[in-house]
C-alpha cells in the first residue's frame, strides 16, 4: 500500500486540512490494474472530523479492493462553501494523478457520514455551480465531476428534521441568507450521480426522514439510487462493529454491520 498526503488551502480553509491517499500498490501479478477510489468525508457535525468514520472505513474499502482517500475538510469556524472548494480540490488533484495512481478515472466515489454526509451530498449538488470552477481556478468543469455517492446517516434538510447545529456551524453569520440553499432536499439535480444511502429508523440526531427526503429528491430526478433503512441503531455507527467503538460502547449494531457488504456489492455493480 501507498500513502501519499497533501496540504489543501482554499478561500477560508483553516490549518491542518488534509487529503490522505492509500493507493493498492499495481502489480504484474494483478490481473487488476485500475481501481475505483472512495473518497471519505467523516462526520463530526461541522465541528470536526470524527476518527471513527475515517481510517476505520477507508481501510474497509481498501480490503474490499478500492483505492481509499479521506479528506479532513475545515469545520468551524469556516464556512460555507469552504469545504466544499476543499472537496472539489482533492477531487481535481485525484484527476490529475489517476494514471500514475492507477486510479478508474470514472469511478470515483465520494462516501460521507452525518454531517459528512452533508459535504458530499452538497458537492454533489452544486460541483456544477459556476462558484465551484471560478474559486477552483479551472476550465474544465468536468474534471470536478463525482461518479458515485454512498451516504451514512446523513444531515441534509435544515427544515423540520433537521440536525440544527450543524447549520449552524457551517453557516455561522450567514445562517439566515444560505439557510435553504443548503438543505439538500431542494438542491438536487441532474448533475447529482447515482446514490447508495443507509440510516437507521431510530437515530435520535439525525433523524431518519434526512435519508427519505433526500431519497424521495432522486427519485424525482430519476436518479438511480439504493437506500437501506435499518429498523434500530444510534447515529453515527460508522462500521457498526467493535472497530468503530466510542468510549460509550453504543455504536454496536449488528443489524447495520452488513452496510459495507451492501455498500461493496453496489460498487462492484456499477464501477
Amino acid at each position: 500500500m501507498i500513502c501519499k498526503e497533501f496540504d489543501i488551502h482554499e478561500e477560508g480553509s483553516l490549518e491542518g486540512v488534509k487529503l490522505t491517499i492509500y493507493l493498492q500498490e499495481a502489480s504484474e501479478s494483478l490481473l487488476i490494474k485500475e481501481r475505483p477510489l472512495v473518497l471519505l468525508c467523516p462526520g463530526g457535525g461541522y465541528s470536526y472530523t470524527s476518527d471513527r468514520e475515517a481510517d476505520p472505513i477507508a481501510l474497509s474499502f481498501l480490503a474490499k479492493g478500492y483505492h481509499a482517500a479521506i479528506l479532513r475538510y475545515s469545520c468551524s469556524p469556516a464556512t460555507f462553501p469552504t469545504a466544499i472548494l476543499e472537496l472539489g480540490r482533492s477531487i481535481l488533484i485525484i484527476r490529475e494523478h489517476a494514471r500514475e495512481w492507477n486510479v478508474k478515472n470514472d469511478s470515483i466515489v465520494l462516501q460521507g457520514a452525518s454531517a459528512g454526509g452533508h459535504l458530499a451530498a452538497s458537492y454533489c449538488c452544486m460541483w456544477n455551480e459556476n462558484f465551484v470552477e471560478e474559486k477552483l481556478g479551472i476550465t474544465n468543469r468536468a474534471m470536478l465531476r463525482p461518479n458515485g455517492l454512498i451516504l451514512c446517516y446523513p444531515v441534509i434538510t435544515s427544515g423540520e428534521h433537521a440536525h440544527r447545529d450543524s447549520f449552524v456551524k457551517l453557516l455561522g453569520d450567514r445562517y439566515d441568507e444560505l439557510l435553504d440553499k443548503v438543505s439538500l432536499e431542494n438542491a438536487v439535480n441532474e448533475n447529482v450521480p447515482r446514490t447508495f444511502i443507509w440510516h437507521t429508523f431510530t437515530d435520535q440526531s439525525v433523524p431518519v426522514e434526512n435519508s427519505l427526503l433526500f431519497a424521495t429528491a432522486l427519485r424525482a430526478h430519476d436518479i438511480n439510487t439504493e437506500l437501506h433503512i435499518f429498523p434500530e441503531g444510534c447515529h453515527g455507527l460508522a462500521l457498526a462493529n467493535d472497530l468503530t467503538l466510542g468510549m460509550e460502547k453504543k455504536e454496536l449494531s449488528k443489524a447495520c454491520e452488513p452496510w459495507i457488504d451492501m455498500a461493496n456489492r453496489w460498487m462492484e455493480y456499477y464501477f
